[in-house]
């Protein structure tokens, strides 16, 4: 996603953005008259990579300015946690600073384009950017989408994430596991099943093709009564999965059977009514 794509996206939604980006008017903001952002969707920042940014200040001062609006006596920040954290490492005790009156709503949808541009999210992070936009402004999944200068089903996929367990989640923001395993997980329904695999995944350095192997692993049944799927049928279900991002389940006998596709929330299944709307 190139960030161009998703500077259109924001203005679409927030013309003041090409105003900011083209009027002069900097000015030094000290650093403790500046209150965050709290619509940051990012929780997380790399110390080794702030401790870099403020070795580059040092030398060559802060390049870019922070975005705040005013508030009470001072500012908030609006954009440029990453560069406020750094330039407080580096000693500085004022920065540059572009002042605009941004209501709420643009506040966040500049800090979570901002992060996305910057590639600073982790994947739990951007979709609990996108669901704060949707559960405290009221956006829908395709506004959601205009904004950040993606496809809606790109949006769904992510918001998906957010049914995955805590320690699941947490294992996703920190690398441990990666959207590959994420996805396999999302199609185990028992809560308790997809903690035990993640933690495998973890513990036993598991691909992604091995987890799917093991998740696909019938349970055992009285002897007797085991139906082995024929390996056509288990590529179809494979290739279904893979389309649809969810777990699929097929029978068939002479001509005959039944497709069950699998979801666990009320975007999930409006995400898969749109894509078999498009076959």
């Amino acid at each position: 996603m190139s960030t161009q794509r998703l500077g259109r996206g924001l203005r679409a939604l927030i013309p003041e953005v090409e105003e900011v980006e083209s009027q002069s008017g900097v000015e030094e903001v000290r650093l403790d008259q500046i209150e965050p952002n709290p619509f940051q969707p990012r929780q997380h920042f790399d110390q080794e990579k702030l401790e870099e940014l403020a070795h580059s200040i040092r030398e060559f001062g802060l390049l870019e300015p922070i975005l705040v609006r005013p508030r009470g006596e001072g500012y908030e920040l609006i954009a440029g946690e990453r560069r406020v954290r750094a330039a407080e490492l580096a000693g500085l005790s004022q920065v540059p600073a572009l002042v605009r009156d941004f209501d709420d709503v643009d506040m966040m949808k500049v800090a979570l384009v901002e992060n996305l541009q910057r590639e600073n999210l982790n994947p739990i992070e951007e979709a609990e950017g996108y669901q704060r936009l949707i559960d405290e402004f009221g956006f829908t999944q395709n506004q959601v989408a205009t904004a950040v200068g993606k496809k809606r089903p790109s949006i769904a996929n992510a918001l998906r994430l957010l049914n995955l367990g805590v320690s699941e989640r947490e294992m996703v923001q920190d690398g441990s596991l990666s959207m590959g395993h994420a996805k396999v997980l999302l199609g185990v329904s028992d809560p308790k099943k997809r903690s035990h695999l993640a933690k495998r995944v973890v513990n036993e350095d598991l691909s992604v093709r091995q987890l799917e192997e093991i998740v696909r692993k019938p349970k055992h049944v009285p002897r007797g009564t085991l139906k082995i799927k024929s390996p056509e049928l288990v590529d179809l279900e494979e290739n279904l999965q893979r389309i649809l991002g969810t777990k699929v389940s097929m029978t068939y006998k002479k001509g005959a059977g039944r497709i069950s596709i699998e979801y666990y929330s009320d975007e999930e299944l409006e995400r898969l009514l749109e894509m078999l709307r498009r076959i």
